[in-house]
C-alpha cells in the first residue's frame, strides 16, 4: 500500500507542476485583457460620441425641458456613462410638480425621461408673483409673471406668504380647488378665470368670456354638474350667451341681445 501512494505522489508532482509553469501565463492573458476591456471602456465613456446631446421627454405637459434639467442635474456634453439614472430620478422626484419620473439612456447620445405630473388646478395672485395650486391645494409652482397656461386663474383675491410646497389655508380658495377638480379635463379646459372678491356671488368665466355665475358656497354637487353639462355643450351651442346662472335651484340662461324685460320675467320665474 506504502509503494501505490507513493507512486500515486510521484505521478501527481508533473501535474502539479505543469500547473505552476502554466499559472503565469494566465495572470498575464488575464491581466492583458482587463487592460483592454478597462481601454475599451475609457474609449467608450469619454468618447465625444457618447456625451449627452438630446433629452427626450415623455408625459409632460407643463414643466418643459429647462425644467427638467434644472430639477433632475443635467447637463448636456456629460459623458453618457457617467449620468447615474437612479440619482437623476431621485432629484426629479424632490421637485414637487412631478409625481413620478422613470430615466433611460439612449446610446449614442440622448436620455429618455418619462414623467406624471402633479396636475395643477388653478392659478391664484400672491404677494410676489403667481402660485398654482395642485388638486388637494398645495403649492406646486410659483413665478413673478403670468404664465399662458391652459388652466384658471382666481381673481379677486391676492394671497400671503405662500411658497412651493405649502398648503392654501384659504376657505374660499379651498371651496374652487374642490370645485374645479370635479370637471373633467375638456370641461376644465374652458375655464380660463373665477372670481372670488364676492365670495357670496362667486363668477367663473369661459374662454369665450361667458360668465358662469355660482353664487355662493352652497350645493356644490349640483352646480358642478350643471357646469360640466353647460361647458361640454357650449361650443355646440348656435347662439350668443351672455351668461348662465346656476345660483339660483332653477338656473337659467341669459342671451346677448335679450330684451331685459324678457330676463326679468325668467329670473322672477327662476326665484
Amino acid at each position: 500500500m506504502a509503494a501505490k501512494e507513493e507512486e500515486q505522489l510521484a505521478g501527481d508532482e508533473p501535474t502539479a507542476e505543469k500547473k505552476i509553469r502554466r499559472s503565469p501565463r494566465r495572470l498575464i492573458k488575464g491581466l492583458l485583457f482587463l487592460l483592454i476591456c478597462g481601454g475599451f471602456m475609457a474609449i467608450v465613456v469619454y468618447s465625444p460620441l457618447f456625451t449627452l446631446q438630446r433629452i427626450v421627454i415623455n408625459g409632460s405637459n407643463y414643466l418643459n425641458q429647462q425644467d427638467i434639467m434644472t430639477a433632475g442635474r443635467i447637463y448636456q456634453g456629460t459623458p453618457l456613462f457617467q449620468l447615474q439614472t437612479d440619482v437623476i430620478t431621485q432629484n426629479l422626484m424632490h421637485d414637487l410638480r412631478i409625481e413620478s419620473a422613470i430615466v433611460r439612456r439612449r446610446l449614442p447620445d440622448t436620455i429618455e425621461v418619462d414623467i406624471v405630473e402633479r396636475t395643477p388646478v388653478a392659478t391664484a395672485a400672491c404677494d410676489y408673483g403667481y402660485v398654482d395650486f395642485d388638486r388637494q391645494g398645495k403649492v406646486i409652482n410659483s413665478y413673478r409673471s403670468l404664465k399662458k397656461m391652459p388652466i384658471p386663474l382666481i381673481t379677486g383675491i391676492v394671497l400671503h406668504d405662500l411658497y412651493i410646497g405649502d398648503d392654501n389655508r384659504d376657505e374660499v380658495v379651498a371651496w374652487i380647488l374642490q370645485f374645479l377638480q370635479q370637471l373633467d379635463a375638456e370641461a376644465l379646459n374652458q375655464v380660463s378665470e373665477v372670481n372670488i372678491s364676492n365670495p357670496k356671488m362667486i363668477v367663473a368665466y369661459t374662454t369665450n368670456s361667458v360668465q358662469i355665475r355660482l353664487g355662493d358656497r352652497d350645493r356644490m354637487e349640483e352646480k358642478v354638474k350643471l357646469t360640466q353639462d353647460f361647458l361640454l355643450n357650449l361650443p355646440n351651442n348656435r347662439h350668443q350667451i351672455d351668461y348662465v346662472d346656476f345660483s339660483y335651484t332653477a338656473p337659467f340662461i341669459r342671451l346677448k341681445n335679450m330684451p331685459q324685460e324678457k330676463e326679468t320675467v325668467v329670473n322672477e320665474n327662476a326665484q
